[in-house]
Parts: structure tokens; C-alpha cells; sequence
């Protein structure tokens, strides 16, 4: 291998990403995307990793040591990841539709990889991954058995990597695929789909979900194509399901996945707030309700605006859950920290109980009293999505099980 170009940093421990404001100096021979030896300012090496001079994360790291990553690195990282979801999880004996390659949880950062059924469908967040990601999915689809495959660039690579780029595909990708998970069968929107086209990580949550159901009332709040309503009903025998969601084609395909496996549900094209004040107004409460809204805090700047709406949406969802009932609240946001998360919860109880007569200054009813709340669990992303130890930033989703009297 050619001497590689360098990158002269000052110690920056383990973290896969290294920041442009800890780097000295770049070796002018070095290009975006160009995989590079990075080394402290004296000349020892740190490792080695993928550049792109024009993202704040300048180098996403591959390797660490003084030897560059060998002519078999790539074959051997998605063995290890193969083997973790096949052999030691054991995946296909209960879904064909699972996360293969969880970015710096599988020591790959900058891309994400999902399988349904025969398509491989990958999300790039790095100019260098992108560059590598069809021929990373030809390497991939042999060792699945998949057929098809399809690669995107993350939704903000222009803003954090500073490149445009087009989605692109096999030959023959299928638009549409079914797969299955627990015996419930699923289609993938594999062209037009968000992100990768289908929410693996919350499959283990929507059995439990679907444990608690059983003749029930269900609302499913932001449902995009039905996960969580389609399985309260399938898998859990709820006696009914409300799925809600703004977005006109992620409801149709919902609508199509309840009719695929033949079950009821009642489906409204809605904004999550508008929905559940005019249930509120009806007086109308449900036995579960699942609040699983899109990203709201995409970036620091979005973090206090997207703390609010999530307290705001808490807030209501609350309030429409039936005394002894079960609220399910998520968030995405992995710049929400869990212990933040939590106190948002707590506060919303405390305004989502009913009025109290005469609490105001005025006598009016401008006070509520607080909802007791049990927290009985606190979930997140299934197995198949690791977290790096040295890049705790992966545990994005969080999930809290909640009881209100």
C-alpha cells in the first residue's frame, strides 16, 4: 500500500470521530473521502480513518494502531456484524427485517444498513461511506443471500459533510417489499421510505407493546406506516386501534399493511396535537396510547424548541390515557439526555390531571392537579442496533413504559 497522507492531532482518546478543532495540520496530499493515517504532532500513530475536510468531524475512524486497515478490513467487519445478528442473536428465526450494520456500533461509523427481506437498504452519513456503499452492499449481499440494495445519503449531509448526492440503486430494486416480524407482515416502502424505509429498532418494543393489548383500547400517535398499531391488533388482540399521522403516503401504506394481515383499525390523516385536543374535548380517553413522534431536536440549536414540543405532545398524550391506563413515550432525539427526558415526563404529569375549581388568583380553574405516575420500564433500540463503548452519542432511542392513575 502507498504511504497514506497525514493527519497531525493532539491525543483525542478513543471516540471514533475526531473534530477538526483538535487537528494541527493536514497532510495537503490528502482529498475528501481518502482514507488517512492520523498521528500525534511528533509523528506516533493514533490510527487510521476516512477524511473529509470539509465536516467539523474531520476524520471518522476505521482503526486504531500503526498498521492501515488490510485488504480483508471490510469482508471481516461485516462478518462480525453477520455473525452478531444471525448466530448470537439469533434474527431470522423471527423476522427477516433487522439493522446488519449499526455505523460506529459495528465500528463502521458514518453507515447504517438494514435488511427486508432480499433488499439491503443503506443510509450514508459520511462522504467517505457514501463513496464505499455500493461496493460495502455487493460485498453484504452475497454473505446475506440478498438480492437488491439501495444507498442514500443521510438527510443533512449537506449541512455536517458538505456534499450533495443522489440515492442510488441495483438494477432491479423492487419498490416494495414485504417482510415479516413475529409472524405480522410488513411493506417497505424501499423507494420513497424515511431514512431506511421501516423502524427496525423498535420491533422488540412493539411485541411488548403488543403483550399489554389485549382487549384494549389503542391510540397510536405519529404512526408512520402502523408498526405499533398493526401489531396492538395482530399480535395483541386489542379490542380497538386509532392510528394518527400527518403525512398523507406513510398512512397509506399503513392502511395497506393492516389489510395485509386482516385486521381493523381506524386511521386519521391528522397533526398529532390538533388530534388530541379535539379527543380531549370529546372527553375521550384510551386504554394505551403510543407517542413515537418523528426527530424533533435535530441539532443543538433545535434542542430547546423540540424539549418543548415533546412536552407539549407528553402533556396531552397524558391526559387522553384512561385512569389505570398505559402511556408508551419515545423520542429520537439522541441530544435529549434520558435523565432530561425523564424530568419532562415528570413535569408533564404534573400538569396533565384535571382542573382544580377555584386555583387561580381570580378563582378561575387555571390549575391542574398532577396525574400519579408509575414508571414500569425504560426501554431502547433492539440488539441488533450495539452501541460503541468509546461513542455513547449511538443510544438515540429511548422508550419509557409508563402507568397513570
Amino acid at each position: 500500500m502507498p504511504k497514506l497522507p497525514r493527519v497531525f492531532t493532539r491525543p483525542f482518546g478513543n471516540h471514533p470521530w475526531l473534530f477538526r478543532k483538535r487537528v494541527e495540520r493536514v497532510d495537503p496530499r490528502a482529498n475528501a473521502g481518502d482514507l488517512v493515517a492520523v498521528v500525534e504532532g511528533d509523528g506516533h500513530p493514533l490510527g487510521f480513518g476516512l477524511l473529509n475536510p470539509n465536516s467539523e468531524i474531520l476524520v471518522r475512524m476505521l482503526t486504531r494502531g500503526s498498521e492501515p486497515p488490510q485488504e480483508d478490513f471490510w469482508q471481516q467487519k461485516l462478518a462480525a456484524a453477520i455473525t452478531l445478528r444471525k448466530d448470537f442473536l439469533n434474527l431470522d428465526a423471527v423476522t427477516d427485517a433487522y439493522r446488519v450494520l449499526n455505523a460506529e456500533g459495528d465500528g463502521l461509523s458514518g453507515l447504517m444498513i438494514d435488511r427486508f427481506g432480499d433488499v439491503l437498504s443503506a443510509e450514508a452519513f459520511s462522504l467517505g461511506m457514501y463513496e464505499r456503499g455500493v461496493a460495502i452492499l455487493e460485498m453484504l449481499g452475497p454473505m446475506l443471500g440478498t438480492k437488491h440494495w439501495v444507498l442514500r445519503p443521510g438527510p443533512a449531509t449537506m449541512m455536517q459533510e458538505g456534499f450533495n448526492a443522489d440515492p442510488i440503486k441495483s438494477p432491479e430494486l423492487p419498490a416494495r417489499v414485504t417482510i415479516q416480524e413475529f409472524g405480522t407482515r410488513f411493506r417497505v416502502d424501499t423507494a420513497e421510505g424515511h431514512k431506511t424505509g421501516f423502524f427496525c429498532d423498535q420491533r422488540d418494543n412493539r411485541r411488548m407493546l403488543a403483550s399489554l393489548c389485549k382487549g384494549k383500547s389503542v391510540l397510536d400517535l405519529c404512526c408512520y406506516t402502523g408498526g405499533f398499531a398493526v401489531q396492538a391488533k395482530k399480535l395483541g388482540e386489542a379490542a380497538e386501534v386509532t392510528a394518527v399521522d400527518l403525512d398523507e403516503a406513510p398512512l397509506a401504506l399503513a392502511k395497506e399493511n393492516a389489510n395485509l394481515n386482516q385486521v381493523r383499525i381506524k386511521f386519521a390523516q391528522a397533526d398529532a396535537f390538533a388530534y388530541m385536543r379535539d379527543m380531549l374535548a370529546t372527553g375521550r380517553q384510551f386504554d394505551v396510547v403510543v407517542l413515537d413522534p418523528p426527530k424533533l431536536i435535530r441539532n443543538r440549536e433545535e434542542l430547546e424548541q423540540g424539549t418543548r414540543k415533546h412536552f407539549d405532545l407528553n402533556r396531552l398524550a397524558m391526559q387522553l390515557v384512561a385512569p389505570g391506563g398505559l402511556l408508551l413515550s419515545c423520542t429520537c432525539a439522541g441530544l435529549l439526555p434520558r435523565e432530561e427526558f425523564l424530568r419532562l415526563l415528570h413535569s408533564a404529569s404534573r400538569q396533565a390531571g384535571a382542573e382544580i375549581p377555584g386555583s387561580g388568583v381570580d378563582g378561575g380553574h387555571n390549575r391542574r392537579a398532577a396525574r400519579e405516575m408509575q414508571i414500569l420500564h425504560a426501554s431502547g433500540a433492539g440488539a441488533d442496533h450495539p452501541i460503541h463503548t468509546y461513542f455513547p452519542e449511538g443510544e438515540y432511542l429511548q422508550a419509557v413504559w409508563m402507568r397513570l392513575a
